[in-house]
C-alpha cells in the first residue's frame, strides 16, 4: 500500500469511528497487537473503535472496498491468539459497543452488545433477579462478543451449557459490510437453517458479532459448596456420578485440580488459601445451587459427604459456611491462569474426553510427559462434568527461553498429547478454540471432508479471505503455534 493509499484508508477510517476512534500512533496500538500473555505479538495499519453497529458496517465496507484484512477483537483474554492481528490490516475492537439494549424478564433474556464485558452483564440481570450462567476467571475483561466467538464453557457448561446453549439470537456484520439481524429472544423458530450457530465460534472469520440475544435463569437463593480432599481422578467420577444422582440439576459445578496446580495458586496469586493443612493430591471444587430459597442444600450436602468418607471415596472435606468461604475458594479455580503465567512457560491442553475415559486419559499423559517431556511439572485442571481436561505440562521460564526451537517443541507437546486425547475418543479442543495456535492441528486432525465443508463455508461468506485471516486455516499446516 503506498502512502497515498494509506493515508485516505485512515482518513476514511476516522470519518467513519470519530478521529479518537482510529489509532495509529504505534505506542498506542501495542496493547491491542498482543496477547494478554505477551507471547505473541502482531501488526496492524490501525486499530479502529467504532461507536455502534452503523460505524462497523461502515468499516467492513471500506476494508471490503480496498481489500483490507480485518482482524476482529473483544477483550483479547483468549489462550489460542485468536484476537492477534496477522500481516497489514485494520484491528477492530468492539470494546466501545458497551449498551445493554433490552432486558426482558419475561422470557428471560437480555440483549446486549459485543464489548460489554460478561461481569456487567451479570450486574445487569441480577437486578430483574436474573443471571447468564456463564462463569470464568476472566470475565471483567472478557468481552461478550468474543465469547461467542470462541464459543466460551467454563465452570458452569455442566449445568448450563457452553455460549452456545446460551445464545437466543446475534447480530452480525459481514464481510461486504451488509448487517444480518438475527437479534430473536424466540425460544422456538423452527424456519429453516438457524444462522446464528454459524458465528458462534467461528472467531470471526465469517462475520462480526456486534449484539446477542442471552438467555436468563433465575438467580440462585440457595447455594451449598464444598471443597473436598481425593486421591485419585477415579474417586473423582464416583463421586460426581453420586452427586448427579442427589442433585440432579443443583449440581452447577464440579471442578477437579491436581496438587500441582492447586500450590502453584497458593505460591504466586496473594490472599488465596487451602481449607487443609497440606494440598491434597487431588482437589474437588462443588458448587450446588437451587431457587428455592428453603432448599437445604447444606444439610443434603453433609449427608453425602458424610457417605463418601465412610466408603473412602473422600479423605476429607470442607463445606463453606458463608457466601464469603465459598468465593474464597472459587477464586482459588479462577486463578488458575494468572498463578501459571508466573509458574512457568506453560503449553496448555484444551483437551476433552469422554467422561468415563478421564482417569486413562490423565494416568497416560503422565506417562507421556514422564517419557517425553520430564523437564515439564504437570498441571491438570479438570471440568469434569463435561469431559473437558486441561492438563498443563509446565516448564521453567529460563530452561524454556534457553531452548534453541522453542515454537518445535511446543508443537511436539500439542502433537503428542492431541493425539492422546484423540485415541481416546476425544477432542484437541474442547473450549478455547483454535485460533492461529491451533490451525494446523485443524488441519491435521479433521477428517478431509469436513475440512473442505468448513473451506467452502469460509468461501461463501468470506470469498475474498479478509475476515480474520490466519486464523483457523493457513497454507502451511505444518505448523501449530507461531
Amino acid at each position: 500500500m503506498s502512502m497515498n493509499d494509506h493515508e485516505r484508508l485512515i482518513e476514511r477510517l476516522r470519518e467513519s469511528n470519530g478521529a479518537s476512534g482510529c489509532i495509529v500512533d504505534a505506542a498506542e496500538m501495542e496493547p491491542y497487537l498482543w496477547d494478554w500473555r505477551r507471547r505473541e505479538k502482531g501488526s496492524a495499519l490501525a486499530v479502529v473503535l467504532p461507536p455502534d453497529t452503523a460505524a462497523v458496517a461502515q468499516t467492513m465496507c471500506i476494508c471490503h472496498e480496498l481489500g483490507i484484512p480485518v482482524f476482529p477483537q473483544g477483550g483479547n483474554t483468549g489462550l489460542c491468539l485468536g484476537a492477534v492481528p496477522a500481516g497489514t490490516g485494520v484491528v477492530i475492537s468492539l470494546k466501545r459497543l458497551r449498551n445493554i439494549r433490552e432486558i426482558d424478564k419475561a422470557s428471560s433474556a437480555i440483549i446486549v452488545e459485543a464489548g460489554l464485558p460478561l461481569a456487567e452483564v451479570h450486574t445487569a440481570a441480577a437486578e430483574i433477579g436474573r443471571t447468564v450462567p456463564l462463569h470464568l476467571g476472566s470475565e471483567g475483561s472478557a468481552q461478550v462478543g468474543g465469547l461467542i466467538s470462541t464459543n466460551a464453557g467454563g465452570t458452569g457448561a455442566l449445568r448450563y451449557g457452553t455460549m452456545r446453549d446460551l445464545v437466543l439470537g446475534l447480530e452480525v456484520v459481514l464481510a461486504n459490510g451488509e448487517i444480518w439481524d438475527g437479534l430473536s429472544v424466540l425460544r422456538k423458530d423452527n424456519t429453516g437453517y438457524d444462522l446464528k450457530h454459524l458465528f458462534i465460534g467461528a472467531e470471526g472469520t465469517l462475520g462480526i458479532i456486534t449484539a446477542a440475544a442471552l438467555k436468563l435463569v433465575p438467580t440462585l437463593c440457595q447455594r451449598g459448596d464444598a471443597w473436598l480432599a481425593l486421591e485419585s481422578p477415579d474417586q473423582a467420577i464416583d463421586l460426581m456420578m453420586r452427586f448427579q444422582d442427589a442433585f440432579n440439576t443443583d449440581l452447577q459445578a464440579f471442578e477437579l485440580v491436581s496438587k500441582n496446580q492447586i500450590a502453584a495458586v497458593l505460591a504466586h496469586v496473594p490472599g488465596r488459601r487451602c481449607p487443609f493443612d497440606n494440598v491434597p493430591p487431588w482437589s474437588v471444587m462443588v458448587e450446588l445451587g437451587s431457587t428455592d430459597p428453603h432448599a437445604p442444600l447444606a444439610a443434603r450436602l453433609e449427608e453425602l459427604l458424610a457417605v463418601a468418607l465412610e466408603l473412602g471415596i473422600v479423605e476429607d472435606g470442607v463445606i463453606a459456611q458463608s457466601i464469603a468461604d465459598a468465593n474464597a475458594f472459587w477464586e482459588v479455580r479462577h486463578s488458575v491462569s494468572e498463578a501459571n503465567v508466573h509458574a512457568g512457560y506453560g503449553v496448555t491442553l484444551d483437551t476433552s474426553v469422554p467422561i468415563s475415559k478421564i482417569s486413562e486419559f490423565i494416568a497416560k499423559a503422565d506417562a507421556l510427559c514422564a517419557s517425553r517431556f520430564p523437564e515439564a511439572l504437570p498441571f491438570v485442571v479438570c471440568h469434569l462434568g463435561d469431559g473437558n481436561v486441561h492438563y498443563i505440562p509446565v516448564f521453567e521460564h529460563a530452561w524454556w527461553q534457553a531452548q534453541e526451537d522453542p515454537h518445535s517443541l511446543q508443537n511436539d507437546v500439542l502433537r503428542s498429547f492431541h493425539d492422546l486425547a484423540v485415541a481416546c475418543g476425544g477432542s484437541y479442543s474442547a473450549e478455547h478454540g483454535i485460533g492461529r495456535k491451533l490451525r494446523g492441528e485443524l488441519a491435521r486432525l479433521t477428517p478431509a471432508r469436513e475440512l473442505d465443508l468448513f473451506h467452502k463455508l469460509k468461501n461463501m461468506l468470506d470469498p475474498h479471505g479478509l475476515m480474520n485471516p490466519g486464523a483457523l486455516f493457513e497454507e502451511d499446516t505444518t505448523r501449530v503455534a507461531d
